[in-house]
């Protein structure tokens, strides 16, 4: 009786990927997953700014480009000034100030970027005909996940983690501020019970900090999708989490089945040390 039912079975068949790409460094490793990806047989379109910075064309997938109303020496100018700040060793309120600040201005650029898009007749129009399986894209601009929402596309993320532990709890997945030190703490797993009320008031912290950061982002979706919508609630339906962290090098922590840690990829290009 089975074997009619195993002779209509086919071997899995490659899919259409639509790729909406963080600029910058985030670019550098999820460009390797896509080679592998093309390699496989997959159709990829790459979907980025006219003022792109890392993000170049291929012949493992194919490149689009809307424009935007800001140039690459800008964009080039915010990744720059993200470089101090992450090795600086002033007091932290002046790291955690410079930090707010930093993302305030890329996130209202990359705001200004989605909307270009999403009010892209053109480019909109290319994606609802395409009809792709799946959308790549990273979640620290929320972009690709309004897309897939818009047109019921799944989505596949793919990051290393969204400020405010917004991935976490996105995912559903249990963070226990007493155990899982913050961001910017510099705690260890093991705290003392000082660190750990520093850790929960940091913890209370965030989330109005990342209310300022992503509102723009929030504001944009409630608009584009007609009804209120929260980054939490926007990251909350994506599909797949393909996480580049690795329990080597990160704490333990509780996660969810849809999430993979894949931190490997980052050593995907290496270079040896000189002497």
């Amino acid at each position: 009786v089975l074997l009619p039912f195993l002779c209509c079975l086919s071997p899995a068949a490659a899919g259409k990927l639509l790729v909406i790409p963080m600029e910058g460094s985030h670019w550098l490793s999820m460009k390797e997953v896509l080679v592998e990806l093309s390699k496989r047989g997959h159709e990829i379109v790459v979907i980025a700014t006219d003022s792109k910075t890392l993000i170049d064309s291929m012949g493992t997938y194919e490149l689009k480009t809307y424009p935007v109303p800001f140039k690459k020496e800008e964009m080039e100018e915010l990744t720059r000034s993200f470089g101090p700040n992450c090795f600086s060793k002033e007091p932290f309120l002046i790291r955690f100030l410079n930090t707010l600040d930093n993302f305030q201005k890329s996130s209202a650029m990359f705001q200004v970027s989605c909307s270009s898009l999403l009010y892209n007749k053109e480019m909109m129009k290319y994606i609802e005909e395409s009809k792709f399986d799946a959308i790549f894209t990273d979640p620290l601009t929320p972009c690709g996940q309004i897309i897939a929402l818009h047109f019921s596309i799944p989505t596949v993320f793919f990051l290393w983690g969204v400020p405010c532990s917004i991935d976490i709890h996105a995912a559903q997945s249990p963070n226990p501020p007493s155990y899982v030190p913050q961001m910017f703490s510099r705690n260890t797993d093991h705290m003392t019970f000082h660190q750990r009320v520093k850790n929960f008031l940091l913890d209370i912290s965030e989330y109005f900090t990342c209310s300022m950061v992503f509102s723009p982002f929030e504001s944009l979706a409630s608009d584009f999708l007609q009804k209120l919508m929260t980054i939490t609630q926007l990251l909350s339906h994506g599909s797949i989490w393909l996480k580049r962290l690795d329990f080597v090098f990160e704490y333990p922590m509780p996660i969810m089945p849809n999430m993979i840690f894949i931190g490997g990829i980052n050593c995907g290009q290496k270079k040896p040390l000189s002497q």
